[in-house]
């Protein structure tokens, strides 16, 4: 009884914590728009980069669900006769097989006898993959070479069903993926420390992100780093980390700086999906916007001819047509104005976020947003 009395006090006051924070975050201080990160989260060395490895193969044991297509007689076909059995064309009359293409991809520093996640799509037109097992299948890379062999169950996340007189259909049952189904054969040589330098790759290229991680690092180790461009930060390895390219790494990576950003605005208008960066500015404007609500009303009316008259019966559609428009005011926003601003504003005028995305185009035609509008 105490342990529940404790566990529900637990419960309330994280749940009050939870509702504290909600409550209190038009409060919250925006001023500081990105939060200092390690360098590793934000960069790529140079020649530690991953491959894609893709394949065909044979899927079997489907319950009836497989492909029956020419090019499933042919690779059943040509994997019987691997070990000594010869079909012909007319005898392979089955649907318990699926031809799959297979994608993978080889991380970096992976070696012989590690595992790696395989990805399994139909190309026939097989229905379903559920049940269905891999047979050893060759994974090769852009060169060629074979890199990896998969071969394993098939899992797959969607299923269907069907009946006489309907079918129904979740998710993607064509699609799935092996967990750990291939094992590396070949590994792909890989150097980052070409002449005693190392190179940052920016995820996000930008001067100003390129420079704080050049200042960061000749803070720690002495003037060893310097901003290319936006893009790449070149390292000279320090004298006492020559040897051990690994370790300077490990403890570089663990820096902190504060990346900048350029403002962006991005919208999907077919979700309504709007996200804002912070550092979003926007002259000074005033918007106004208006629901216009239609509405369509069929009104369908059966018309009776005259008695004895030689008109037959029938049905005349009515339609009768309303409009009406929900007005705002005018609303000014002030020059400078920030997102915590634009969302305070925009609420106001009770603008769903399609409407917002129209907001936003808008202002952005006026030539008052200030950054980049990107719809998605």
């Amino acid at each position: 009884m105490i342990k529940k009395f404790i566990a529900a006090f637990i419960f309330i006051f994280a749940f009050s914590n939870i509702s504290f924070a909600a409550v209190n975050l038009q409060d919250m201080d925006f001023a500081r728009v990105n939060p200092d990160v390690r360098i590793k989260d934000i960069t790529e060395v140079e020649g530690a980069r991953g491959n894609q490895l893709t394949g065909i193969g044979l899927v079997t044991g489907l319950n009836g669900t497989g492909d029956n297509s020419q090019m499933a007689v042919q690779m059943m076909r040509n994997l019987m006769r691997n070990f000594g059995v010869t079909l012909d064309a007319k005898s392979v009359r089955t649907k318990n097989i699926a031809v799959v293409s297979l994608t993978a991809t080889l991380p970096p520093y992976a070696r012989p006898g590690q595992n790696i996640d395989v990805n399994v799509n139909t190309m026939g037109n097989a229905s379903s993959l559920s049940g269905g097992m891999l047979i050893q299948s060759p994974l090769r890379a852009a060169d060629g070479k074979i890199y990896a062999v998969a071969q394993g169950p098939v899992i797959v996340g969607g299923g269907s069903a069907q009946g006489a007189a309907a079918t129904r259909t979740q998710n993607i049952p064509t699609a799935g993926r092996i967990p750990r189904g291939a094992i590396v054969e070949r590994e792909v040589p890989s150097d980052y420390t070409m002449g005693g330098q190392v190179a940052l790759l920016l995820r996000e290229p930008d001067f100003t992100t390129a420079q704080r991680i050049a200042d960061a690092i000749n803070r720690a180790y002495g003037v060893v780093a310097y901003a290319v461009d936006a893009g790449r930060v070149e390292v000279n390895l320090p004298g006492q980390y020559v040897q051990a390219p690994a370790a300077f790494l490990a403890n570089m990576g663990g820096l902190e700086i504060e990346p900048d950003t350029s403002a962006k605005v991005a919208v999907n208008e077919r979700t309504g999906t709007v996200v804002m960066g912070g550092n979003v500015k926007i002259s000074s404007v005033g918007v106004a916007h208006g629901n216009l609500t239609v509405t369509v009303g069929e009104s369908p009316v059966v018309v009776q001819p005259e008695s004895f008259g030689q008109g037959v019966t029938a049905i005349e559609n009515r339609t009768d047509i309303t409009t009406e428009e929900d007005g705002t005011s005018m609303i000014a926003m002030p020059s400078t104005t920030t997102v915590r601003e634009m969302v305070r504003v925009l609420n106001s005028l009770g603008a769903k976020p399609r409407d917002i995305i129209e907001i936003l185009q808008a202002i952005n035609k006026a030539g008052a947003l200030h950054g980049e509008l990107v719809t998605m």
